[in-house]
């Protein structure tokens, strides 16, 4: 990402890192050889009041080794030479080789003669600190020269050569190190960004699903510092979301549906009347014939009469599951039953329900095919969405032919997923299409009362996916026939 706080930290933290070597190199370069001076000029005044400590004790007359061991040690200390003479005595001590160089240079501090090059850093009473350059060599030296009383006149002298190549040196090493740093701080930053950004990360991930009302996002990665509080604040507000969008959903729905109800509720109560009184007619006079036939004794025999009880078995058992069929779609009409809204995997309701299905299979002999494996969640009432999926998978079993095929589907389609259950086997006339789904309505009538069909089936699925505001629907297919219905995902 352009912006990513990975990214403006590493360029921040890298940023501020080559400001300071930067500074370390400029302030090495330029102020580096002015501190040096400094301090050498306070060596200076050092050696001057050993020199002039000596020269009042009388240390400096004749050839004091001790004295001379002194002096040169602590002139070797300080990168110094040095040169006295007392002009009374004619006598000379210095601790280099060329002191006819230094004598030369002292002789024209005596006589007031001063160098072109020469710049006086400082000047009292006693002694002068200059800086000059040597008159044979391009060499620049800092000469300390004056007096030291009793006769004594002195000179210290040192290269600010060996200043400027320690300023040198010293900034090859820094760019050196300082590379080598910046390489092993780009490293560290990215790594201790990265840890701090990844939580973040993490969040933000959850946040953009939360916005697309996906609450199974959780924040895993812990921590008991402020990000990891607000992982945990973002879990319990998931929690809490997701339970308001359920309570809200299902208060809402139970609107619509007063909404609605109020206005068909008479129109459905006169239908439904109707089409019970027509539905028991046929299974009441089957059941009173055959009764009367046993009490009259029409047939005699034990294998007629137990014909006849079969019959009036089979038929009470037919009119025991309208009547329940009934009343399940009577709550569903007439909004006697709450519905609530939760979210659940429709694939592991879907596998459920096939797996509890699996004697039709071995009976229809028929090849169930169902891929979906990843877990599709939806919206709605679990236990209304089993009981449309159980009456499409039933009525696939009760007709499909032909390859003998039933295949169920999954598909995400946008905000919806789409569960589609397709049998192989002869297509619905289209004249029967738009009546499907009302009550009683049987295509093969003889075949449905075969298999017990009471045409309530479908009935049970319209009234439950228009409770639930979604789509449902069928299609004919050159080998078959698919039932669909939609669901939403958020």
């Amino acid at each position: 990402m352009k912006y990513s706080i990975e990214r403006q930290m590493t360029v921040a933290f890298m940023s501020l890192l080559a400001f300071m070597l930067a500074v370390i190199l400029l302030g090495n370069a330029f102020l580096l050889e002015p501190y040096y001076i400094r301090d050498k000029k306070s060596k200076f005044i050092s050696m001057y009041q050993a020199l002039s400590q000596a020269a009042e004790e009388g240390r400096l007359a004749g050839v004091d080794e001790d004295t001379y061991g002194e002096l040169a040690r602590q002139a070797e200390k300080d990168n110094l030479f040095f040169l006295t003479i007392n002009m009374t005595e004619q006598t000379m001590i210095a601790n280099v080789q060329h002191e006819v160089e230094l004598k030369q240079y002292l002789d024209a501090y005596l006589l007031n003669r001063r160098e072109s090059t020469d710049k006086t850093l400082e000047l009292t009473d006693n002694y002068e600190i200059s800086q000059t350059r040597g008159k044979d060599t391009a060499t620049e030296y800092l000469m300390m020269r004056g007096e030291l009383g009793g006769g004594y006149f002195f000179l210290i002298q040192s290269p600010v050569e060996s200043i400027q190549g320690s300023a040198a040196v010293a900034n090859r090493f820094l760019i050196v190190v300082g590379s080598i740093a910046v390489v092993i701080c780009m490293a560290l930053v990215w790594f201790f960004s990265r840890r701090l950004t990844n939580p973040l990360r993490e969040l933000a991930e959850i946040s953009r699903k939360m916005a697309e009302l996906n609450f199974e996002a959780k924040y895993t990665s812990g921590g008991e510092d402020e990000i990891g509080v607000l992982g945990e604040n973002f879990n319990r507000m998931s929690e809490k979301l997701e339970q308001s969008i359920s309570e809200l959903k299902s208060a809402n729905n139970r609107l619509m549906q007063d909404l609605e109800q109020r206005d068909k509720l008479e129109q459905m109560r006169n239908e439904f009347l109707g089409n019970v009184s027509h539905e028991l007619k046929t299974p009441i006079a089957l059941i009173q014939g055959y009764a009367e036939g046993l009490k009259e004794g029409i047939d005699s025999d034990a294998e007629s009469r137990e014909f006849y009880c079969d019959v009036i078995i089979d038929e009470v058992g037919k009119m025991n599951h309208m009547v329940k069929n009934l009343l399940t779609l009577n709550q569903l009409e007439f909004g006697g039953e709450e519905i609530q809204f939760e979210r659940f995997d429709l694939t592991e309701l879907t596998a459920g329900v096939l797996q509890s299905m699996e004697l039709f299979a071995e009976q229809t002999q028929a090849k169930v095919q169902f891929q979906q494996k990843e877990p599709v969640y939806v919206w709605a009432d679990e236990y209304k969405v089993e009981q449309v999926v159980r009456n499409y998978i039933g009525n696939a079993f009760h007709h499909v032919s032909g390859d003998m095929v039933i295949d169920v589907k999954i598909e995400r389609e946008g905000d919806v997923a789409r569960t589609t259950v397709f049998n192989t086997g002869s297509a619905i006339p289209e004249e029967d299409l738009s009546h499907i789904w009302e009550k009683f309505y049987k295509v093969d009538k003889a075949h449905t009362r075969e298999y017990g069909g009471n045409g309530i089936g479908l009935s049970i699925v319209k009234a439950v996916m228009e409770s639930f505001h979604q789509k449902y629907g069928v299609e004919n297919y050159d080998n078959g026939v698919a039932f669909w219905f939609e669901l939403g995902i958020k």
